[in-house]
């Protein structure tokens, strides 16, 4: 790099705002370019795919440099982010035609994942929170905002690892943690995990003076009284809080009027789901691909706006518990679907809503362009028409939400008159405002489109005046407007026109008139774009004034529109609406996989009963081979309680759902060599949670517990397990165990609550065929052969297989102790000196005795050869 003496002023300057953002990649405006220069512009052009190149290219001081168009910016920043870094987007602060020097330049906001409000860099139906995790004492508090909508909630809890169990579900996608203090606190993100940023920041941060002074600043003593805030200055959750304020104040230079107020977060007002939970339920994404085709989210979004489907995810993650809150909700989903008129308009009216949530934050931002307004107008214009639409609605529900659309037509008025129907993307570019709004404006129109029409006016005008009718009005690149008089009538130029330049034949003049109307001209464009600016920024501001208003209409927009989802996949795929109550039964007729059923198999989806209490069937064993549906049926009783405490309607004929508080999942394991755990060790980490975690409201739900080692000991422990769920004081929850471990039907022989279940199969010669009916009692064939058979393993190890089943079944062996299916095979008999796995201990010693070399032993050492074997024998020989 050239010395600092030898770079231009730019350079200077653009040195001087990176040395203040050393962690961000700077995007330096220059006309119509975002430019990035040195270090920054080789990372960028790397990551960005774009061409490198330099200033001053082939000399000494040559400078590396690569940039994007300043309208595709957006695109370019939401790759930088996506990569996991920071972008610090500087600005030019003045028009670079009228500036004395170099033009001011600084950053105008700091992008990061946790705080975009580009189009981009979200998904649409997902929030994107910004979070920050503290520990205070026994305390953890947390924090998480997303400053695309304005949502911003807190909780603190002395629970720790229940808190931090919760946070690993709610798919953050920037945590800050406090340098020094981030201890345990990591575990739960763990760097490079998805898209998630871990950040430490300085401990002042969380200081909880500055804490409690900007949240102070942000929110009125009442909010901070009604979360619990007030009053408690030492409070993680507050130390938390202004964390985040913080945070997002730096970045987006203090512009957070549109926060919301404080909502409080508090995990057991919902039923609990965790982030394992809702993996092995595939509640939104698949487990093997990570899709969202072939989640319960993809059954049941219907949603024709993304704050709408934002909602619904937020339910999903946090179904209700409060039995009169579900039903206020089921009443409404029942009415909408009901009136298929209502539903059909409906839908088609919220379809031309557009995200209000996200519209009202850029337009408080400052970041909203023209196109943003019109959006925003068009939205405004669907809400009467939605709220008529609910206007003889006597649910409870839907009345509040319709009174709580307001329709803003003041703010429809002021965007219908100022803006244009298609304003351009920048906004610095003129096009946006509308002709007859502003009367200054309108001149300044006139002017650019009638400048020939005025000159035509003048010329005629100077004519009558000074009776020379060979006066003519002219302009050239050097002197712009003038008046030309030929020589023959000088004479009676009139004494207001002064000389300008002097011609064979001819004088040209300007007078006061035709100077002003110049400037008028040659400025008018630039003028007219600059005052259009400015009456963006007006009407942008006044809008900005009403966000509260807009965010309440929004909020309402979206639970109707999750609210009409549920209707139409209840309507379009015959769910039922579900009794719920406080009762301990969940009782299920004709259950369905709501996913499953989609994808049908050949012979169409079997639905199946469940009855769960905490009596005589609180822990149901379910066996049978693999393939059959044990998985499918345990997963569909979980996703229907799920769905009917969220406020849905549920795939059955009929459902009782007695409110669960936290549905528990142990299916499936996969190595996490991320963590440096086994699978084994995975699933143990999973049950060992559930057993300390589980209440007598939980809804267990059990896959092949102690499949991940060895048989004996896997089954030991899955019958350890099982007695304690069945037995523990405080415990006994309703439990779904499917395993593949036949002796744990010997369960409800001694314990009162146990039912065996088993799927059906039935039996055609060699071949079986899975009825997916599941039936009382319990089985005691896994009918692991014929599953191969069906998954198209050869003939040959398929006939194999059932000679070595057939041996180990009887226990033959040979007379050197070696199975007799092992006959014909190379390994007959062991030359390694290692024994033969199938062999008792008479056997082994008898093959001992015929490997011992008599010659090399002593008579000591053959004494107490024969003493061990006689001592082995002895043993075995005992009762």
């Amino acid at each position: 790099m050239s010395g600092a003496a030898e770079l231009t002023p730019a350079m200077r300057q653009y040195l001087r705002i990176k040395e203040q953002h050393k962690d961000c990649i700077l995007f330096f405006r220059m006309g119509d370019f975002y430019e990035m220069f040195f270090e920054d512009a080789v990372l960028a052009a790397k990551l960005l795919e774009i061409t490198l190149t330099s200033r001053n290219k082939g000399k000494e001081d040559a400078v590396p440099l690569c940039g994007v168009p300043y309208h595709a910016g957006g695109a370019y920043i939401a790759k930088l982010i996506d990569k996991g870094y920071k972008v610090a987007v500087c600005e030019q602060l003045e028009d670079p035609k009228s500036a004395k020097g170099v033009v001011k330049r600084d950053v105008v906001r700091i992008v990061t994942p946790g705080v975009v409000v580009d189009p981009e860099n979200l998904e649409a139906k997902e929030n994107n929170f910004l979070a920050a995790l503290c520990q205070r004492g026994e305390n953890l508090g947390l924090a998480f905002v997303d400053i695309s909508t304005g949502e911003f909630r807190i909780a603190e809890s002395a629970e720790r690892e229940f808190l931090i169990e919760e946070i690993g579900g709610l798919a953050f996608r920037e945590v800050l943690l406090e340098q020094g203090r981030e201890g345990m606190l990591l575990k739960a993100f763990p760097a490079g995990e998805g898209k998630r940023r871990v950040a430490s920041v300085p401990p002042d941060y969380f200081d909880a003076d500055e804490a409690i002074a900007i949240l102070r600043e942000s929110f009125s003593a009442e909010a901070l009284q009604r979360v619990g805030i007030e009053g408690r200055p030492a409070a993680a959750a507050a130390a938390a809080a202004g964390a985040v304020l913080r945070y997002v104040r730096e970045t987006q230079r203090d512009r957070l009027r549109h926060l919301g107020d404080l909502q409080l977060y508090e995990p057991r007002a919902h039923l609990q789901v965790d982030e394992t939970a809702k993996r092995n339920l595939e509640v939104f994404a698949t487990i093997a691909e990570g899709r969202r085709q072939g989640s319960l989210f993809h059954v049941l979004d219907e949603t024709v706006t993304p704050m709408g489907g934002r909602r619904l995810r937020w339910w999903l993650s946090y179904p209700l518990v409060v039995p009169a809150r579900i039903r206020e909700r089921q009443a409404a989903v029942g009415e909408i679907r009901e009136r298929h008129l209502l539903r059909r308009d409906l839908r088609k009216a919220l379809g031309g809503v557009y995200d209000l949530e996200r519209l009202g934050a850029r337009v408080a931002m400052g970041v909203a362009n023209g196109r943003d307004l019109v959006a925003l107008r068009d939205s405004l214009r669907k809400l009467p028409e939605i709220r008529g639409l609910l206007a003889d609605s006597a649910v409870p529900l839907l009345a509040g939400l319709r009174d709580g659309v307001d329709g803003m037509p003041d703010v429809l008025d002021l965007v219908a008159r100022s803006i244009v129907d298609d304003p351009p993307v920048q906004i610095r570019e003129g096009g946006v405002i509308r002709e007859g709004y502003d009367p200054a404006l309108d001149e300044l129109f006139a002017v650019s489109r009638d400048g020939k029409s005025w000159i035509a006016r003048l010329e005629e005008k100077e004519r009558q005046r000074t009776g020379i009718h060979s006066l003519r009005v002219g302009y050239n690149s050097v002197f712009g407007y003038y008046l030309e008089v030929t020589k023959a009538n000088a004479e009676a130029v009139p004494a207001d026109y002064v000389r300008k330049q002097t011609l064979v034949n001819a004088e040209r003049y300007i007078n006061e008139e035709l100077k002003g109307y110049e400037y008028t001209v040659l400025h008018a464009e630039e003028r007219r774009r600059e005052k259009e600016y400015v009456l963006f920024l007006e009407i942008r501001e006044r809008i900005a004034a009403e966000i509260r208003r807009l965010q309440r209409t929004a909020a309402a927009i979206a639970e109707l529109d999750a609210l009409a989802s549920l209707a139409e996949v209840a309507e379009r795929h015959g769910y039922c609406r579900p009794q719920v109550d406080e009762e301990d039964v969940i009782e299920i007729i004709d259950g369905r996989h709501p996913v499953v059923e989609r994808m049908p198999p050949a012979e169409g989806f079997v639905p199946n009963d469940t009855l769960l209490d905490l009596q005589e069937n609180r822990f149901l064993v379910i066996t049978g081979p693999n393939m059959a549906g044990k998985s499918t049926y345990i997963r569909q009783v979980a996703l229907i309680v799920l769905m009917a405490q969220t406020g849905s309607f549920v795939p059955a004929a009929r459902a009782r759902i007695g409110v669960v508080d936290r549905i528990f999942t142990r299916i499936g394991a996969a190595d996490s060599l991320a963590r440096g755990q086994s699978t084994f060790m995975v699933e143990m980490n999973e049950t060992a949670a559930i057993l300390r975690n589980a209440t007598r409201r939980s809804l267990i739900v059990l896959d092949e517990v102690g499949r991940g080692t060895s048989t004996f000991d896997g089954l030991s422990i899955a019958w350890a397990v099982a007695e304690y769920l069945h037995d523990a004081p405080n415990l006994g929850a309703r439990t779904l165990f499917a395993t593949h471990y036949h002796q744990l039907t010997d369960l409800a022989l001694t314990k009162e609550g146990v039912k065996n279940y088993n799927i059906a199969v039935k039996e055609w010669g060699d071949r079986i065929i899975f009825l997916r009916k599941i039936v009382e009692g319990g089985t005691n064939r896994s009918y692991g052969i014929q599953v191969a058979r069906i998954a198209g393993v050869p003939d040959e190890v398929i006939a194999r297989a059932r000679e070595v089943l057939r041996n180990l079944e009887k226990g033959e062996l040979d007379e050197i102790g070696m199975p007799r299916l092992a006959r014909g095979r190379k390994a007959a008999r062991p030359d390694s000196g290692q024994l033969p796995l199938f062999v008792d201990e008479e056997q082994a010693v008898v093959s001992e005795l015929r490997d011992v070399d008599l010659n090399v032993l002593t008579p000591l050492e053959a004494m107490n050869l024969v003493g061990a074997w006689k001592e082995r024998l002895g043993k075995k020989s005992e009762p």
